[in-house]
Parts: C-alpha cells; sequence; structure tokens
C-alpha cells in the first residue's frame, strides 16, 4: 500500500502537505491544527454515507487524504454511515434522498469496506473502520433529544447553508435530525476512541462545527475540523459528473476505459488541481507538468490519466486504457478495452434503431437534442464513416463480418456495439 513515494517526507508535517497541494479549505483553528499534527499522532475520521452500492471519485479525494496521514503516522477512522445513511444528508441536494431499506444499507456498508480495505491499512490498529449504526439504529429517541438535541439551536441551525439552501424546496424535519446526528457520531468517537478530528468536503463544515461544539459541551473535550475543497472545474462545476451519471470507482459501474478517457480529456485550466489533488506525483512534477502549453499539454493530460487510473484500478489497467485510448486515436485496431453494448441481433432486424436512440442509449449522449446537434456539427461516425442523416436508422448491414460497429463522438469517445 505504499502509494506515496518516500520524498513526500521531506515535509515534517502532513499539513503542509495537504497544503501545498492545494486540499485545504477551512480549518477551526490552523495553528492549533498544525501543531498537534506536528507532534503526535492523531487519531481522525471521515464519514462516508452509503447512498449508492460503490464509491466515485468524489470520496476518492477524501481516501487520498487519509492515505497521506496515515503515511504521517496518524490513525484513520473510515465511519461508514449505516446509520446516518437510513435519513441522508440534505447537504448539497435540492431533493429528499430516497429512503433505501436496512437491508440496501448494510450491503452498500459491505461495498465500501472493500474497497477502503484496497487503500488503507487496517493491520496492527494502523487504520479503524467503525458503523454508526452501531449506536444510531438503536437510540432511544426521547433520551436523545433531551440529552443531545438541547445542545443545539434552531436558529442557528438555520443559518447553516446546508438548511439555508433548502428552505425554499422543502426540508425536511427526517433531514433536519441529520447535523444532530453527524454530531453525535463525533461524540461517540471522541469519548470511546478518543478521535479528535474529524474531516469532510467544505460542504460539511457546519456539521463539523455542530460536532465539536457538542463535544465541548457535553464531554468538555477539545475537538478540531478541518475540511477540504471539492473537487470542481475551474469554472466552479462539480467534477466527476459524465452524460453516464457519476464517475465511479467500480469498473462494473464505469469502465476503467472510460474512466481514463475523463481525465484525459479534462479541460487544459484543471491540469493542475487534478494532478495535485488526485495522483502522488511529487509537486516540482505537477509544476512542470501544468506548465506545459498548447498540444504538449496533452502530455501532461496522459500522465494524469494513467496516474489515477493505476491508482484506482491498477497498472496493468491503466496501461491497457492507456493503449487503448492511443491506439484508437492513431486509427489503431486495438478495440480491446473500448466500451461495449451488446444489443440482441434480432433489434436491428427491418428498419433497425434510430441512430440517435442507439447514441443515447449507449450513453454517448444524454438527449435526443445533444444527438441531433452532435450530427449536425459533424461529430458522429461508425466504423469510420462520418454520418450526416440525423434521421438515420442502423440495420444488420452497417455491422461489419464480425457482428460489429464502431461508433465515434467527437475526437475521442467510442463505443462498441456488438449482436447478441
Amino acid at each position: 500500500m505504499n502509494f506515496i513515494n518516500d520524498n513526500i517526507s521531506e515535509h515534517k508535517n502532513v499539513y503542509d502537505v495537504l497544503k501545498e497541494r492545494g486540499f485545504i479549505k477551512q480549518t477551526t483553528n490552523e495553528d492549533e491544527i498544525r501543531t498537534l499534527l506536528g507532534k503526535e499522532s492523531v487519531k481522525f475520521y471521515t464519514g462516508f454515507d452509503p447512498t449508492a452500492d460503490c464509491l466515485h471519485i468524489g470520496h476518492f479525494m477524501q481516501i487520498i487524504v487519509m492515505i497521506y496521514m496515515q503515511k504521517f503516522g496518524h490513525i484513520p477512522y473510515v465511519l461508514i454511515g449505516g446509520g446516518t445513511g437510513m435519513i441522508g444528508d440534505p447537504t448539497g441536494r435540492t431533493d429528499m434522498r430516497q429512503m433505501m431499506t436496512k437491508q440496501t444499507v448494510m450491503d452498500n456498508c459491505n461495498n465500501f469496506k472493500n474497497l477502503f480495505d484496497k487503500y488503507i491499512d487496517f493491520s496492527d490498529g494502523k487504520a479503524f473502520a467503525v458503523n454508526n449504526a452501531d449506536w444510531l439504529w438503536d437510540l432511544n429517541y426521547i433520551e436523545f433529544i433531551r440529552d443531545i438535541g438541547r445542545h443545539f439551536s434552531v436558529n442557528r441551525m438555520l443559518r447553516a447553508e446546508c438548511f439555508k439552501q433548502r428552505l425554499e424546496t422543502g426540508l425536511s424535519f427526517l433531514e433536519f435530525n441529520y447535523m444532530l446526528m453527524q454530531s453525535y457520531d463525533f461524540l461517540q468517537l471522541y469519548k470511546k476512541h478518543g478521535v479528535k478530528m474529524q474531516f469532510g468536503g467544505d460542504d460539511q463544515w457546519s456539521n463539523i462545527i455542530g460536532g465539536i461544539d457538542l463535544v465541548r459541551s457535553e464531554a468538555d473535550g477539545q475537538a478540531y475540523g478541518m475540511t477540504f475543497a471539492l473537487l470542481t472545474t475551474s469554472e466552479g462545476k462539480k467534477m466527476g459528473k459524465t452524460q453516464k451519471g457519476a464517475l465511479w470507482l467500480d469498473e462494473r459501474k464505469t469502465s476503467v476505459y472510460d474512466f481514463y478517457q475523463y481525465w484525459r480529456n479534462v479541460e487544459d485550466a484543471d491540469v493542475h488541481k487534478c494532478l495535485s489533488m488526485l495522483t502522488f506525483l511529487p509537486m516540482q512534477e505537477v509544476e512542470r507538468l501544468a506548465a506545459l502549453e498548447g498540444a504538449e499539454i496533452n502530455r501532461a493530460k496522459e500522465v494524469l490519466a494513467f496516474e489515477v487510473t493505476k491508482l484506482v484500478h491498477g497498472e496493468e489497467k491503466a496501461h491497457r486504457a492507456q493503449d487503448a485510448a492511443r491506439a484508437l486515436f492513431a486509427g489503431g485496431a486495438d478495440m480491446s478495452n473500448v466500451p461495449k453494448t451488446t444489443i440482441d441481433a434480432s433489434e436491428f432486424d427491418g428498419e433497425g434503431i434510430g441512430v440517435v436512440s442507439l447514441m443515447k442509449r449507449v450513453g454517448l449522449v444524454p438527449s435526443n437534442g445533444e444527438g441531433f446537434r452532435t450530427i449536425e456539427q459533424g461529430g458522429l461516425s461508425i466504423n469510420g464513416a462520418k454520418i450526416s442523416d440525423k434521421k438515420l436508422y442502423v440495420t444488420k448491414d452497417l455491422f461489419d463480418e464480425d457482428g460489429k460497429l464502431l461508433i465515434k463522438k467527437g475526437k475521442k469517445t467510442f463505443h462498441m456495439i456488438e449482436l447478441g
């Protein structure tokens, strides 16, 4: 699990590493936190609610922070939200999350733990995985509200950004409890395990402050919080969103090739941030690559795509994705790692399937409108032939002798259709 080059340890304090690489957004007390991280092994935690059966790239940034912390001798507590996941964090949401059964939540928790095992060393007390279902599921609500709820001011809670943005569209009382429960997590970890610090995305600031205040008022303890920049583009849009949805860390949900291509195609202005936050390359190398201009910046994007894919999927699969991307870009013939969809041959009988409907079906475009625009702008080809007819129907005669059809959207996006 040695993801980090040894030369990173030229820094004596992990705080300096995280700051240099652009992670840190807010801290409750910068000087105290830096001093603490420099003089002792600190127990800290980051929470992950199992709202899906897999982690996505937004989670991966938090994992990288934990890897850095562990490298410098600190002890991660990975908190999986089997309890809070039953409610759902309203932060950043415009609507209420869909409710999940206990079984679904726990299945998702198990999937999360398996992924964390790839990146965090849980041996010999170097890290711990905990589930807040252990203390939240069996809470007596009356006791909880009397003992914990009395410390929270409704007026102050309503000023929190996570609630404020939901008041116009509707905030359920169920979700309103979320801050109390996350704060209670910190109290439990502080009392039972001596956890002093909570990490999270910057959208978690209000919840983290709630936990620190609760530790102080209920346990007379000193706790700390640190938030990290969200993974956004230079235009402020959240990264990791594709036409097919989130950029998942499980190749069954996002193919290794699609994952690689996402990073290969980032905007020039985002290369520095992505190399800093999503790879363990030395900052000197990050600065060198990010400074490349014109066509040379594509070399930096190749390095970025390879390094991130290697961390998530392993070096062998990263090489395969890179080779496939290079072959396709150069007109080569290696199609083994191109995303594929198998469709029953009978669907291409007779009139077949409209080309725009087919593009949408395999996730090349999110809507018919974008499919039509792609063709109008000359951005679609099938088996090497440019398509200009927006009303084209794809039939069996367009497939090659092996029953395959390669769709190319733009210069870099490919999808193989195979007859089933």
